[in-house]
C-alpha cells in the first residue's frame, strides 16, 4: 500500500476475516490521513486508526476512530457511512497533537504492501465524502478487484507500493515460504549493502548476516523461526548486523510470517532499524551514570541527595561511616527522621524552605550535638538541581566536618597577640607584602635593622627597591613563581641598606591567608659568614678533587714506572732459568729474585688495581666460556704459593660444563683473589676447600678454610678498600688489602655477587655466584685448529721501545727461541726498520719518543707492504 496522493485520503480496513483493503476518498485537506480499521461481526461496527503522514517528511501520526454501524462494506467495494474521530483532542482538521508512532505501524504497512504483491490487484474502497456509493449492506468480507483491472493500474500499484516502502525510515526484506529474498526497500539495501537485482533469489542467511554483538556468535535469523513457526518473533539485545561490505551496525525490530487467501505462510517480511546511534546514547547515559556514583562514592566528605520532598534518593559512603547509619535506615526517609531526628533542626528547615522557594543554592553551618558523634560544626552546601523546565527535582547536600576548622581558627586567634610578639622579637628579618601588588605593608624590627629603614620608609616598596630583585621585571617573575608555586626559596639573595652596603641572605616566601586576604610572607636570614665558610668548604672540596685526581694519575705513572724495571728483571730471571749450568747459589739466588719481582709485580698490580676502581675504567670483554676452565687457571696460577705453605686444597667442580657471560680475565682475578685471601689467612698446613657446581639458574664457587676467620667488627667493611685482617706491625703477607673490595666489584659488573657467609668456628667461607648464560651453547675449539695457529719456522720479530734494557732482555729471549730480532728505540726508526726488515711480527711500545706507539701502528698499517705485519702492544700502563 502506498502514500495517498496529496489532497486524499486513504482507509485501510481490517476485517474478521483477516483481510485488508485500501479506498480513497477525496479530501481537501494537505496531508495524507490513513485509517487502520477493523470490524465486528456482531455490531456492524469498525473501529480502527488512522493515520496522518504530514507534509513532505511523511512522519506517522495516530488517532484511534470509531466507525459507527451506518459504515457498511458493499459487495462492490464501497463504503457507506461516515467516521468520527473518537479522540476529541484531534479535531476534524487534524491540525494537533500529531506524536510519532511506534513502528509497529511499519510493520502493517510492510505486510500489506506483502498481501498486495502476493494476491494481485485489490479493491480500491471509498469512504464517505458527502456522497453515496450504492453497496449491499450485508455484504461486509472484502473480495479481490475484478479481473477487468487494467495491467497500467497494477503497474501503478506496483509502483505505488515500491514507492511506500521506500519511503519509511525502517529496512524491510520479504521473502517466499523457501526463505529466500523477494524484495528489498531503500533502507535495507543501504544497511545490508546489497542491491535488489543482487539479493533477490538469495537465502535470507546470506543476506542478512546477524551477530551477537557481545560473544561474536552468529544469530538465528528471526525470519526463519517466523517462516517455520508462523508467529510474530523479536530480535535479541545485542545484535549486530554485518553489511556485505563488512560493516557492522546495531538493529533491533521483528520479523512476522505473511498468509495467503488459504490461511498458508507464503512468506515472511523482515522490519529492521540501525539503532547504533541510539545504543551509543545508551552506552554515553549509563557511563555518565557510572562515572556520576563513582564520584559520589568517592567524595571524602558526606553527601545525600534528596527528591523535591526531602527525602532521600541516596547517599554516598562517607555519609554512612561519618554518622554510622546504613542504608535501610536512611534511604526513602526525609531528612528531617534521619539519626532519629538529630537533623530537625530549627535553623536547617528555614534555609531549606529558603532554598526551595527563593535560592537555587546555599551555604549553612549549623553546631549541634549529634547523638552518633557529639558536639560538632557542620557546613551544609545545599544546591537545588533543575530540569529542563527549571523545576527541582533534586537537592544535593554536602556535609562538611568544619569543627576542627573553626577550633584552630579561634585558637590562631587566641594566640595572635603571642605570635605579633614573635614576629617583632625573631632574630630573623620577616617582611609581610600583598600577594596582588607585590609591595612591602609590614616588616618587623630585625629587618628594619639590617636595612637602616624605619617601618614607614619600608611600606609601599617593592623587593627590587631595596637591592633583592635586579629590576622590575625579574621582580615580576619572582613573583609569578611564588603565586604559581605557593613557595619559593633563595640561598642567597642581596639586600641593599640605605648607606650601599650589600648583605647576602637567604630568603625564604610563601603564600598564605589573612582575613580572606592573600599575604606573601618573607623570612630573611644574614648569612655572611655561613657564605664565606661555604666559599671556603667548596675552596678545599676542589682542592681534594683536584688532590683526588693526581693521586690516581699518580698511581697509574708508578705503576707504570714501576712496571718499566720489572718486565727487564723478570725477563733476565728467565734466561738465567733456561742456562744449563747453575751451583746451588746461582740457583737460590735466581728463585729469591723470581719471588720477590713477582711479589713486587703483584704490588704493582694492586696499585693499577686501586686507580681503576677509584675512578670506575674497569672495563669488561664479555665472551661465554666455561668457568671450570677459569677454576683450574686459577689454581695454576696459585699453585706455587699453596705449595710453600704446604697447604692441603681439596677441589670439587662437576664434569659437565658452567656456562658463564663474563671476562675470562677478569673472572681469574676473582677466584684467584679468594684463593690467595684462604692461602694467606691460613697457617701452613692448613686445609682450603673449593667448590663450584651450578643450582636454581647460578653458578657458585665456594672457598672454605681453616684459618684466622673474621672478626665481627671488620666483617661488615670486609669488601672495602685497603681492608685487611691483620693490622699488627708484625704481620708478614703484605698486600694492599684491596683483593676483595675487586672480588665485589667484578663479580657485579658480572650481574653476580659475593658474600661472606657466618662462621661458628675458625675459618671464613666466600661465596661467589655468577648468572648461567642464556642462550645457545657455543661449539667447544678444536685444539688441533688452535694449533694450526702457530707457525712452522722461525719469525722476524721488530722490537720497538725506548728502554735499553727491556729491549735487550726481549731479543735475548726472542733469538732463543730461533727467531731473528731486529730493534728500534723511537718511532720513526722504527717504521724505516720495519720497511726494510718487513717483519712477522712487530713489538710496539705505547710510550715511544717521537712518534707513540699508535702513531706508529697507523703508519705500519698505511703500507702496503706491511700488510700481514702482526703487531703487539707492550705497554707499563696494564690493562
Amino acid at each position: 500500500m502506498g502514500h495517498a496522493r496529496h489532497g486524499a485520503r486513504c482507509l485501510r480496513v481490517t476485517l474478521a476475516g483477516d483481510r485488508r483493503e485500501t479506498g480513497r476518498v477525496p479530501d481537501d485537506g494537505v496531508n495524507h490521513d490513513h485509517y487502520d480499521c477493523s470490524s465486528s461481526r456482531r455490531s456492524g461496527r469498525i473501529r480502527g486508526e488512522c493515520v496522518r503522514y504530514g507534509g513532505r517528511r511523511h512522519l506517522p501520526r495516530r488517532r484511534l476512530c470509531d466507525f459507527p454501524r451506518s459504515l457498511r462494506l458493499s459487495r462492490r467495494g464501497g463504503v457507506r457511512g461516515s467516521a468520527r474521530c473518537l479522540d476529541s483532542a484531534w479535531p476534524r482538521d487534524y491540525g494537533s497533537s500529531w506524536r510519532r508512532p511506534h513502528s509497529m505501524e511499519h510493520d502493517r504497512i510492510a505486510r500489506r504492501a506483502l498481501h498486495v504483491a502476493s494476491d494481485g490487484a485489490r479493491s480500491n474502497w471509498e469512504s464517505h465524502t458527502g456522497h453515496r456509493t450504492p453497496h449491499t449492506p450485508k455484504e461486509r468480507r472484502v473480495t479481490p478487484a475484478p479481473d477487468s483491472e487494467s495491467e497500467s493500474e497494477l503497474r501503478a500499484r506496483a509502483e505505488l507500493l515500491r514507492v511506500t516502502l521506500d519511503s519509511i525510515g525502517d529496512a524491510v526484506i520479504t521473502t517466499n515460504n523457501q526463505g529466500d529474498v523477494t524484495s528489498l526497500n531503500a533502507t535495507a539495501q543501504t544497511l545490508t549493502g546489497w542491491s535488489t537485482d543482487q539479493a533477490v533469489g538469495q537465502p535470507l542467511d546470506s543476506v542478512f548476516t546477524i551477530v551477537n554483538e557481545e560473544t561474536r556468535e552468529v544469530v538465528e535469523s528471526p525470519a526463519a523461526r517466523a517462516l517455520h513457526e508462523g508467529v510474530a518473533v523479536n530480535l535479541a539485545d545485542h545484535t549486530v548486523l554485518i553489511a556485505k561490505d563488512g560493516t557492522e551496525r546495531t538493529i533491533d525490530d521483528s520479523a512476522a510470517p505473511v498468509q495467503n487467501e488459504a490461511g498458508e505462510v507464503s512468506g515472511v517480511v523482515l522490519i529492521f532499524r540501525d539503532v547504533s546511534e541510539r545504543r551509543e546514547q545508551e552506552r554515553g547515559l549509563r557511563d555518565a551514570l557510572e562515572y556520576a556514583e563513582s564520584i559520589l562514592a568517592t567524595v571524602r566528605e558526606p553527601l545525600l541527595v534528596l527528591d523535591r520532598n526531602l527525602r532521600v534518593i541516596t547517599a554516598n559512603r562517607s555519609f554512612y561511616e561519618v554518622f554510622r547509619a546504613t542504608p535501610a535506615e536512611t534511604v526513602g526517609r526525609s531528612i528531617y527522621e534521619l539519626g532519629d531526628g538529630q537533623w530537625d533542626i530549627p535553623q536547617l528547615r528555614r534555609h531549606f524552605e529558603d532554598v526551595s522557594t527563593e535560592m537555587d543554592s546555599a551555604e549553612i553551618e549549623v553546631v549541634h550535638d549529634f547523638p552518633s558523634i557529639g558536639r560538632r560544626a557542620m557546613r551544609l552546601n545545599v544546591r537545588r538541581l533543575v530540569d529542563d523546565r527549571n523545576e527541582a527535582r533534586r537537592t544535593l547536600v554536602a556535609i562538611e566536618d568544619v569543627t576542627e576548622r573553626k577550633e584552630v581558627a579561634e585558637a590562631i586567634s587566641r594566640s595572635e597577640l603571642k605570635y605579633r610578639r614573635l614576629f617583632e622579637a625573631a632574630l630573623d628579618g620577616i617582611l609581610i607584602l600583598d600577594s596582588m601588588s607585590g609591595r612591602i605593608i609590614d616588616a618587623n624590627p630585625f629587618v628594619q635593622r639590617i636595612l637602616g629603614r624605619s617601618l614607614d620608609d619600608l611600606r609601599g616598596l617593592r623587593l627590587w627597591e631595596i637591592g633583592s630583585l635586579a629590576n622590575v621585571a625579574e621582580n615580576e617573575a619572582r613573583f609569578e613563581e611564588l603565586r604559581s608555586r605557593g613557595h619559593v626559596r633563595y640561598d642567597h639573595l642581596p639586600l641593599e641598606t640605605e648607606a650601599g652596603v650589600q648583605t647576602e641572605v637567604e630568603f625564604v616566601s610563601n603564600v598564605y591567608e589573612v582575613d580572606g586576604h592573600e599575604v606573601i610572607q618573607c623570612n630573611i636570614r644574614d648569612i655572611t659568614d655561613r657564605r664565606r665558610l661555604e666559599r671556603e668548604t667548596e675552596r678545599q672540596a676542589a682542592e681534594l678533587a683536584d688532590l683526588d685526581r693526581r693521586k690516581d694519575e699518580f698511581l697509574a705513572m708508578l705503576s707504570h714506572e714501576l712496571r718499566n724495571p720489572l718486565a727487564p728483571i723478570t725477563s733476565a730471571v728467565r734466561i738465567l732459568g733456561r742456562q744449563p749450568i747453575e751451583n746451588t747459589a746461582q740457583r737460590e739466588a735466581r728463585e729469591v729474585i723470581e719471588r720477590q719481582s713477582a711479589q713486587l709485580t703483584h704490588i704493582v698490580d694492586d696499585l693499577l688495581e686501586v686507580s681503576r676502581i677509584t675512578t670506575g675504567r674497569i672495563r669488561l670483554r664479555i665472551d661465554r666460556i666455561d668457568l671450570r676452565v677459569i677454576i683450574d687457571r686459577s689454581l695454576e696460577a696459585t699453585r706455587h704459593e699453596v705449595e710453600r705453605r704446604h697447604h692441603i686444597l681439596h677441589t670439587s667442580v662437576p664434569a659437565t660444563p658452567l656456562w658463564v657471560d663474563g671476562d675470562p680475565v677478569r673472572l681469574e682475578e676473582v677466584i684467584v683473589n679468594i684463593i690467595t685471601n684462604a692461602v694467606k689467612y691460613t697457617d701452613d698446613g692448613g686445609h682450603i676447600e673449593l667448590t663450584a657446581g651450578q643450582d636454581a639458574g647460578v653458578v657458585t664457587v665456594r672457598t672454605l678454610d681453616d684459618g684466622i676467620g673474621v672478626s665481627a667488627e671488620l666483617r661488615p667493611h670486609i669488601f672495602e678498600l685497603f681492608t685487611q685482617g691483620e693490622r699488627s706491625l708484625a704481620r708478614s703477607e703484605g698486600g694492599l688489602g684491596i683483593g676483595l673490595a675487586l672480588v665485589k666489584q667484578l663479580t657485579e659488573m658480572h650481574g653476580g655477587s659475593v658474600t661472606l657467609s657466618e662462621s661458628s668456628g675458625l675459618g671464613s667461607e666466600f661465596v661467589v655466584t655468577l648468572p648461567v648464560a642464556t642462550g645457545a651453547v657455543p661449539a667447544i675449539p678444536s685444539t688441533h685448529a688452535l694449533e694450526a695457529v702457530a707457525p712452522a719456522g722461525a719469525l722476524r720479530v721488530l722490537l720497538v721501545d725506548d728502554n735499553v734494557d727491556m729491549v735487550r732482555v726481549f731479543q735475548l729471549l726472542v733469538e732463543e727461541d730461533g727467531h731473528e730480532v731486529e730493534v728500534a728505540y723511537e718511532g720513526q726508526s722504527a717504521l724505516a726498520a720495519a720497511l726494510r726488515f718487513r717483519p712477522d711480527v712487530a713489538l710496539l711500545d705505547i710510550g715511544l719518543p717521537g712518534w707513540d706507539g699508535y702513531e706508529v701502528a697507523r703508519r705500519i698499517r698505511a703500507e702496503p707492504t706491511l700488510s700481514r705485519t702482526a703487531l703487539v702492544a707492550i705497554t707499563g700502563y696494564g690493562r
